[in-house]
């Protein structure tokens, strides 16, 4: 004798099949949501994300930023840590390497004997914190590079055809979602997919330098040097000879946003430049 089922209950028995293939396939994590566990920003257009990191940024109270930067055919390593009313750290290049501390307005900078050349005063200012005052010329481009909001308005933002990476990535242990221009040549921008969507790395176009932005809001001490580590030299800064220091001259560079070429001269003019903050 042939058994026969009724078509509703073949029906019920293949949907619970299908259910049941369904979850299976769920649980090998084939039907995982990328998403899951994000800030959400890498759901959003290319220009959405990078208005996010940008918006971010701005309202940051401090952050660390590190990398090189290549300016006026020339190419810097930046340390610097900064906060809305000041910022330290260390900038190099081959010639220099030099400290920079900024509490409020006044601003100091340190290096060693050789970086003030032959000026008689090298001896004296060598590892000592010499005041640069206001009225000297190269004090806005010392202060830029201290200046949190100049000096990431001088280094974020794309210029050109953005696009979103089509899979995340990782910044260190960070979920990231990466933003290029004009397929990377306009630079890269990659901005967190956990938390705040901070920048965390950025790209230069043209090759002109890449740094890492971390430690975003976490505070530091920032307090000026003890009085007896200080020197002041007045109105102006030393002349120098050999190092393109005093009289206005200042070794640091000055990395608008598109970077600059080798005779010296910044290409593109885009971005705010440190030195004219």
């Amino acid at each position: 004798m042939t058994a026969t089922f009724p078509a509703a209950r073949l029906r019920r028995a293949s949907a619970i099949g299908v259910i049941c293939a369904g979850l299976a396939i769920a649980a090998t994590g084939c039907g995982e949501d990328p998403d899951k566990g994000t800030n959400g920003v890498g759901k959003l257009s290319a220009a959405a994300i990078e208005s996010k990191a940008r918006a971010a940024a701005t309202a940051a109270a401090s952050v660390h930023l590190s990398g090189t930067l290549v300016t006026g055919g020339k190419s810097f390593t930046l340390d610097m840590r900064l906060k809305s009313d000041g910022g330290s750290g260390e900038v190099k290049s081959k010639d220099n390497t030099f400290r920079l501390l900024r509490v409020g307005e006044q601003l100091y900078l340190k290096a060693d004997a050789a970086f003030w050349g032959q000026s008689e005063a090298a001896g004296k200012l060598g590892d000592k914190f010499v005041k640069v005052p206001a009225a000297d010329p190269s004090y806005k481009q010392f202060r830029g590079f201290t200046d949190m909001h100049v000096l990431l308005d001088g280094l974020l933002g794309l210029d050109g055809k953005l696009a979103k990476g089509a899979d995340y990535t990782k910044v260190g242990a960070a979920r990231a979602v990466l933003v290029t221009s004009d397929g990377g040549k306009g630079g890269k921008l990659t901005v967190a997919l956990e938390g705040t969507p901070y920048p965390l790395r950025m790209e230069r176009a043209g090759g002109a330098g890449r740094v890492e932005l971390t430690e975003w809001g976490q505070q530091f001490p920032l307090a000026a040097p003890a009085q007896d580590q200080i020197v002041d030299y007045g109105s102006q800064l030393p002349t120098t000879k050999g190092t393109g220091t005093g009289s206005g001259k200042s070794p640091g560079p000055s990395p608008s946003r598109s970077g600059g070429g080798d005779d010296g001269s910044d290409s593109g003019g885009q971005g705010a430049d440190p030195g004219s903050g």
